[in-house]
C-alpha cells in the first residue's frame, strides 16, 4: 500500500481557483482532455494528425480545438496550408497531470 501525502494545507488565492475553474469547464470533455494529452507528448500538432489520431470527423476535432483556442489553452499556428496546435495555457497541463497520477496508482 502507498503512503499518502500530507494534505497541502495553504490558502488557495481566489483568482487562481477562478483561472483553473475557467480551464477545467472547457476541458471537461474526454475528446478535449485527449487533444491536450496528445500535444503535450510533442511541441505541437498539426490538425489532420489530431483528427487522425483521434478518428473522429475533422468538423468536431475542429469545434474542439476552436472552443479552446477561445479559451486560450491552445494557440495555433498557420505554416502554408497547414496549421498546427499547441499548448498555450500550463493548467491544460496541471490538469492532465492530475489525471496522470490518478492513473500511476491504480
Amino acid at each position: 500500500m502507498k503512503a499518502k501525502k500530507a494534505a497541502c494545507k495553504i490558502e488557495i488565492p481566489v483568482e487562481l481557483l477562478a483561472d483553473m475553474a475557467e480551464s477545467l469547464r472547457v476541458l471537461a470533455h474526454p475528446q478535449r482532455l485527449k487533444i491536450i494529452e496528445m500535444l503535450d507528448l510533442g511541441e505541437s500538432m498539426p490538425v489532420h494528425d489530431i483528427v487522425d489520431q483521434l478518428a473522429l470527423p475533422q468538423g468536431t476535432v475542429s469545434n474542439h480545438l476552436s472552443k479552446m483556442r477561445r479559451a486560450g489553452i491552445v494557440h495555433a499556428e498557420r505554416h502554408g496550408k497547414e496549421v498546427r496546435y499547441r499548448i498555450a495555457n500550463p493548467n491544460a497541463i496541471t490538469i492532465l497531470d492530475c489525471i496522470r497520477r490518478k492513473v500511476d496508482e491504480r
